[in-house]
This record gives C-alpha cells, sequence and structure tokens, in this order.
C-alpha cells in the first residue's frame, strides 16, 4: 500500500540567542567585582568591608536589569559585550573605593569621595542603555539624522570654550544642581553617526585615484575637501580647548574610518601626516601641550613641583614597583600621584596592585570588547551598520590607546579617561550607551533570517509502505 504525503523542502533553522551564556557571564563578572571590592577591605582594615553587600547586590541589579534587558530587546546579540562592560565598571568601582580609603588620598584639599557617585553613575549608565535598546528599534533610523548628529556634535564640542579651563584644558562644562559633564564623550558617538551616513554615501567618490605616487595613490583634490575640514576642525579643538585627547580621538576615528569605507592605504599616510603637522604647529605656541610635552619626554624634571611631570613620574614608578604579580589590591602607593589618581591615572593603581599581568588581563578585556565590535561590523548586513560598529570600536579603541600610552610614557598625557574603570559620570554614561548601540547592531546582525511560508507548490514526497 502506498501513501503519497506533501511535505516542505525549505526550512528555518532558528539560531541560538546565546542569552543564558550572557547570563553565565554577567554572574562570573560580577563575582570577579565582589572579589576585588572584598579583598581591597582586607588588605586595608583586615576584614570584609561592611558595605560589601550593598556593592554586591547593587552590581548584581545593574548586570541583571541589563540582562534581562538584552534578552527582551535584543534576543539576539552578541553575548560577550555586556559581560566584559560590566566587569570593567565593577572592578572601576573597587579601585575607586580603594583610592577613597586612602589617608594620604584624603588629605588633598581636593578630595571628595567618588566611589558612591560613580555608583550612582553607573546606574544612570545602565538606564541609558535600557533607553537606547527600547527606543532604538533599528539602528538604520539612526542614517536620517546623518547631518543633524554633524550639527550636535560640533555644538558639544565648541560649547566648552564658554567655559572656564579645568587644569588647563576647557573639556568640562558646569550646570547648576548637576555639577560638570564633558560633552566630548558624548560627541564621539554623535559625531561616528555622522561619519557613517556620510561615507556611506561618499565612499565611491574618496576611493578614486587620479595619480600613483611612491606606491601609494593620491586622491584627487577636491575629495581631499572633507578631510581637511576634519583635520582643521581637530586643530581648532586643540588650540581653543587645548585638549590634545579629544582632538586625537575625534580627527583618528574619521582616519579610521575612511579607510575601511575607500580601502586606500593612503588616507592612512596622509591622516597620519596630518595628524603631526597639526600637532607639532600647536606644539610650538600652547604652552597647556608644551607642558605636557615636557613632562613625556623627561618626567622626573619637575619633581617637587606638583605638576604633570610629576605626576607621570610618579605614575612611571608605581608601574616599575608593581612587578609581575602587583603588590596586592590596597597595598600600593599609587595614591601618592595626587588628585587624578582614580581618574587620569587610574591604571597605575592597576598596574602597581595587580602587576603585569593584571595589566595585560584589563587589556585584554578592551581588546576583546573592540574584537567583538569589529566582529559586529563584518556581520552587518548594510553598509552604514558597518561603518557605525567600526567607527563606535575604532573610538573606543583610539580612547584605550591615548589613555594608557599617556599613562604608561608612550605618548603624551592626553587628559582622557579610561573607559569604565575611571571616576567619571560622562564616561560611564556615554561608554554605556555606545555598549548599547554595538549591541543593538549585533542584534540586527546576528538575526536569523525569517522562515518562508509554505508553499502550495511543495515538493511531492512519495512515502511507500508495506
Amino acid at each position: 500500500m502506498s501513501v503519497v504525503t506533501n511535505t516542505t523542502t525549505i526550512g528555518a533553522i532558528d539560531a541560538p540567542s546565546r542569552r543564558n551564556t550572557e547570563l553565565a557571564l554577567v554572574v562570573f563578572a560580577v563575582a570577579i567585582s565582589v572579589f576585588a571590592y572584598a579583598n581591597v577591605g582586607l588588605a586595608l582594615n583586615g576584614e570584609l568591608p561592611s558595605g560589601m553587600l550593598g556593592y554586591g547586590a547593587g552590581l548584581a541589579l545593574l548586570g541583571g536589569v541589563a540582562h534581562l534587558v538584552v534578552r527582551r530587546f535584543a534576543k539576539y546579540a552578541d553575548p560577550l559585550l555586556l559581560p566584559l562592560a560590566t566587569l570593567l565598571n565593577g572592578l572601576g568601582l573597587a579601585l575607586i573605593w580603594r583610592l577613597d580609603q586612602s589617608e594620604r588620598f584624603q588629605a588633598l584639599d581636593t578630595f571628595v569621595p567618588a566611589a558612591s557617585k560613580q555608583l550612582l553613575f553607573s546606574a544612570i549608565g545602565v538606564a541609558t542603555l535600557v533607553a537606547v535598546l527600547a527606543i532604538l528599534k533599528d539602528h538604520r533610523i539612526l542614517q536620517r539624522y546623518t547631518y543633524i548628529s554633524m550639527v550636535v556634535a560640533l555644538f558639544l564640542l565648541i560649547l566648552p570654550m564658554f567655559f572656564p579651563a579645568v587644569n588647563g584644558a576647557k573639556i568640562w562644562i558646569k550646570i547648576p544642581g548637576f555639577g560638570t559633564l564633558q560633552p566630548g564623550e558624548f560627541a564621539k558617538i554623535i559625531i561616528t553617526v555622522f561619519f557613517s551616513g556620510y561615507l556611506m554615501v561618499k565612499r565611491d567618490a574618496l576611493a578614486l585615484a587620479s595619480r600613483r605616487f611612491m606606491g601609494l595613490y593620491l586622491p584627487r583634490g577636491r575629495d581631499l575637501g572633507p578631510i581637511l575640514a576634519i583635520w582643521a576642525m581637530s586643530i581648532l579643538i586643540l588650540v581653543f580647548e587645548t585638549d590634545l585627547g579629544t582632538s586625537l580621538l575625534f580627527f583618528g576615528m574619521f582616519v579610521v574610518m575612511l579607510y575601511v569605507a575607500t580601502e586606500r592605504t593612503s588616507w592612512i599616510v596622509f591622516g597620519l601626516l596630518m595628524s603631526a603637522v597639526g600637532a607639532v604647529s600647536v606644539a610650538t605656541f600652547e604652552p597647556h601641550v608644551q607642558e605636557r610635552i615636557t613632562a613625556w619626554l623627561d618626567p622626573f624634571a619637575g619633581w617637587g613641583k606638583l605638576n604633570a611631570s610629576e605626576q607621570m613620574a610618579k605614575s612611571l614608578m608605581a608601574f616599575g614597583s608593581g612587578g609581575t604579580l602587583g603588590t596586592g589590591l590596597g597595598q600600593g602607593n599609587s595614591d601618592l600621584i595626587g588628585f587624578a589618581a582614580n581618574s587620569d591615572f587610574i591604571l597605575a593603581t592597576v598596574g602597581e596592585e595587580l602587576g603585569l599581568a593584571g595589566m595585560m588581563a584589563v587589556l585584554l578585556v578592551y581588546g576583546l570588547i573592540v574584537e567583538r565590535g569589529v566582529r559586529t561590523a563584518l556581520a552587518a548586513r548594510d553598509p552604514f551598520g558597518k561603518l557605525l560598529a567600526i567607527g563606535l570600536s575604532g573610538s573606543f579603541a583610539i580612547q584605550v590607546f591615548v589613555v594608557a600610552g599617556g599613562v604608561m610614557g608612550l605618548i603624551p598625557l592626553t587628559g582622557m579617561t579610561m573607559p569604565f574603570l575611571a571616576a567619571g559620570g560622562s564616561s560611564v554614561l556615554a561608554n554605556w550607551a555606545l555598549i548599547a548601540i554595538l549591541i543593538r547592531i549585533s542584534d540586527t546582525a546576528r538575526r536569523p533570517a525569517p522562515a518562508p511560508s509554505p508553499s502550495t507548490d511543495a515538493e511531492m514526497t512519495q512515502v511507500v509502505r508495506p
């Protein structure tokens, strides 16, 4: 006896969401952070800190809420981005609290406890992630606001010029009843939206070359306009705000995105040459930049003068005394650096108390965030998403490089803060927003295509039964 049945030959295999993996990693990140907090308390006072349970519960609540929101609004997002950011944020809180407990740090005239405020900013940062994921259903919506984002970013970059300088740089604005805010941290995200939308449209024109010189393709004269304009704006930021960090980040991010969009090595060479020319030109007449370069070339020349040179020297001594495995959390002397020990120089505490091994582990976590961002860019199906993901990952990587390089003496100090690790509300909020956008892009990129609807013309299959 034979029976003829209709079966469909087309089906869709649902890709794993990896949310349970993300949850396990978030729990692991919270556990490491709580262990670091307890270790600091045992080293300083010989007993577990009284606020350990509150700190652990607060961090677990933040990580849990963020995970539930990602599970709800970005089911197929990359499972590593949220745990990595949670780990860095939790370690930063432990390090900041460690410096708050230092008697030498408390003796400073400028001392204000920063750990509790940083925990509050971390909560607001997670709330920012929640808002971005709940409101931004599709990252391609941002493409509509290409030129509006340019205007907003320029406004944020120019705004600090009208406020008094802080430690020689005009990068802060003061909001009554709230405190200070660093607009450049938010501008780096908004300007990336503009670069992505602009380069997606103009990449073919920018990739054209009129001649070849010494193995490099030289762009046409009219195509040099955008990069010259961006170069001029970065120089103006450096001149009027004496903000070396934002200037390097702003111009470097554009060159990276330009290279990715056009695949022309010549843009990288032009970018490096123009960056060097601009920095050398400004350094010849700007005292604040000259001071940073002097501190970089000879950190011990300004010993005893309470300036950037002495801070740089103490930072290098902290790294040197850490050795391979470090002195142990809470047992170092990085608090001697002074008022910027918990912000610009937070890596000196990592290098001294966790040693070379701990320093490499922290940098590896940053590298993993960048790698997941680049992987997201490769997986994105639309050119705007690819450029946006690579721009955000590139800006994150450049910021980590200029901060770590400045603290270690590789390049001059820039005055920027280490993402998630250092004290600073603006940095925490902006970087949680950056992670949220990368999560949204990765969710769109990894989401499986919908299964086709069953067809009445499906293949007929013969099933023979005895």
